[in-house]
C-alpha cells in the first residue's frame, strides 16, 4: 500500500449523502503572510492543489477570508470542474489587514458572502457551507433563519458550524439540520471534547481546525516524538494519527502550501496506533 494515499484513512459520510476520505486538505496556509493576499511561492501552491487528487484526498476546506478570496480562486483555477471532490467553504468573517478578523453574521452579509462564493469557485450550489463564526453582534436566530434559506433556494447542499458548543449547535438544528462542525482540535489542544462526543453521537462530521498546532506539533521534540521515532513516522504524522482513531466523526484538514509536507500529511492516512500508544498520547 502506498504511504501517500489518503483512503486508508478510512470515511465519513456528511448529511447523510456526502461521503468523503476522513483525511482532508485545509487551504488557509496558499495565501500569503497573516493569510493575507497571494502566496509567497504560488506555483508551489498550485502544484499542491493539483497532487490532491492524486493523493485520494477529496475533502478541500477553504474560506471567503482566506486572502481574502485568494484561497478560493486558486482552488478554482486549478481544480474546477470537481469531479471527485467535495469544496467546502466558509462565511461570516471580514477581513481589515494581515491577521485582522472581524465577524459579520448579518443576513445581508451572509447572503452576499455566499454569492460570491459560489461565483468565485464556480458553482452553482456548494455542497458544504459552513458559518465561520456566530456573531454575537447579532441576533444568532436571524443568522441561522438566513442559512437556512439558503438550503430552500438550492445554494447550499449542507451546511456546518465554526468554534461552537453543543447549546449551539442544538440552537441551529431547530433551523437546519448540521452536517459538521469545525472547532479547534488536537493532540494537545482539546477544549471541544464535549462537542466532538456530541458530533460522534449524532452522526456530525467534527474537522479539526489546526489539527497539528499550526505546525507546533510537527517539530522535533514535540509531545509525540518518542512515539514517532518508534513507526518511523513524523510527529506530526503521529498526531493525525492519532485524531484518525480518536473518533470516526474526525475529518483532520491539515494545510501547507509546501508539496512535500502535504504528502507527509497523508502518509498518516497509512499509520494505525497500538491501543497503548493511543492511550499514552490520550493522557499526555
Amino acid at each position: 500500500m502506498s504511504t501517500q494515499d489518503a483512503a486508508p484513512a478510512g470515511q465519513f459520510t456528511l448529511g447523510g449523502d456526502l461521503t468523503v476520505n476522513r483525511l482532508g486538505f485545509g487551504a488557509m496556509r496558499i495565501t500569503g503572510r497573516g493569510i493575507w493576499g497571494p502566496p509567497a511561492d504560488i506555483e508551489e501552491c498550485r502544484r499542491v492543489l493539483r497532487r490532491l487528487r492524486d493523493l485520494n484526498v477529496d475533502f478541500i476546506d477553504t474560506a471567503d477570508s482566506y486572502g481574502p478570496e485568494v484561497s478560493e480562486n486558486l482552488i478554482a483555477e486549478e481544480l474546477a470542474p470537481y469531479t471527485g471532490l467535495v469544496i467546502a467553504t466558509k462565511g461570516g468573517f471580514m477581513r481589515g489587514g494581515p491577521n485582522q478578523w472581524t465577524t459579520n453574521g448579518r443576513p445581508e452579509h451572509l447572503r452576499q458572502a455566499l454569492h460570491d462564493s459560489l461565483r468565485r469557485l464556480k458553482l452553482e450550489r456548494i455542497d458544504l457551507w459552513q458559518l465561520h463564526r456566530i456573531d454575537a453582534k447579532v441576533p444568532r436566530n436571524e443568522q441561522f433563519a438566513a442559512v437556512a434559506e439558503f438550503i430552500q433556494q438550492g445554494l447550499v447542499r449542507h451546511v456546518g458550524l465554526s468554534e461552537v458548543t453543543v447549546e449551539e449547535i442544538e440552537a441551529a438544528e431547530k433551523y437546519f439540520p448540521v452536517a459538521s462542525v469545525q472547532n479547534r482540535y488536537s493532540v494537545d489542544s482539546r477544549g471541544s471534547e464535549s462537542v466532538l462526543d456530541y458530533c460522534e453521537k449524532k452522526n456530525i462530521g467534527f474537522i479539526p481546525w489546526a489539527p497539528l498546532a499550526s505546525g507546533a506539533l510537527a517539530r522535533d521534540g514535540a509531545s509525540v516524538a518518542e512515539i514517532a521515532a518508534r513507526y518511523g513516522a513524523t510527529p506530526g504524522q503521529i498526531a493525525l494519527a492519532w485524531m484518525l482513531k480518536r473518533s470516526p466523526a474526525m475529518l483532520p484538514i491539515p494545510g501547507t502550501s509546501k508539496l512535500a509536507h502535504l504528502e507527509e500529511n497523508v502518509g498518516a492516512a497509512a499509520i494505525t496506533l497500538s491501543e497503548e500508544d493511543f492511550r499514552t498520547l490520550s493522557k499526555a
